[in-house]
């Protein structure tokens, strides 16, 4: 093999080893589709279920509503005067958009400093750790994705306050997730994932 060519070929497999596809996988509202399109989504979230007995379904409906599957999302930018940037809305980031200090509380508790939001594997685990803590400071159980999502939004604190219950829209979000979670469970039974 000559030279050059050995230099071509380690180029590209340096190139494709530093890049991530982030883009969403298409047509969000088939959960076999999604995994179909990225296996390792469902070999992610069926570790987390087998670690934190949160179902498949739930971390997808979640995950969905959070992020559409975007690896890299973050929230909008602030801006004064419709036009000065100040930052963004929240420190949220990645498929389960976690907050800085949550992330960070996360790391130091489940022994992962170097986890990351932007990876699947990492934010599935992340989601178990934090759903786990919501029924035992709450009591609401791993399969309720309603109430589930709603103390993950509003955070155990809020959701023990009840600060959900004036934010209209929250609720119908968070029926939304629930709605969602029980069509892919659906799905992947059909399809042969569950």
């Amino acid at each position: 093999m000559s030279r050059l060519l050995r230099t071509i070929i380690l180029l590209v497999l340096v190139a494709s080893c530093g890049s991530k596809d982030f883009r969403a996988p298409r047509n969000l509202d088939d959960a076999c589709s999604i995994v179909d399109q990225r296996p390792k989504y469902l070999r992610a979230m069926k570790q987390a279920e087998r670690k934190w007995n949160v179902p498949v379904p739930v971390q997808m409906a979640m995950i969905y509503q959070e992020s559409k599957f975007i690896g890299n999302n973050r929230t909008p930018m602030r801006y004064t005067l419709g036009v000065i940037p100040m930052g963004r809305q929240s420190s949220a980031y990645g498929y389960a958009q976690a907050l800085d200090g949550t992330w960070k509380e996360y790391q130091a508790s489940a022994g992962r400093r170097f986890s990351k939001r932007d990876d699947i594997k990492d934010a599935t685990d992340f989601m178990g750790w934090y759903m786990n803590l919501t029924l035992k400071e709450t009591g609401v159980p791993l399969n309720d994705s309603r109430n589930q999502y709603l103390a993950y939004h509003d955070g155990r604190t809020g959701y023990l306050r009840g600060s959900y219950k004036s934010k209209t829209w929250l609720l119908r979000i968070a029926d939304e997730v629930a709605e969602r979670a029980l069509m892919y469970d659906q799905q992947l039974r059909l399809c042969g994932k569950r």
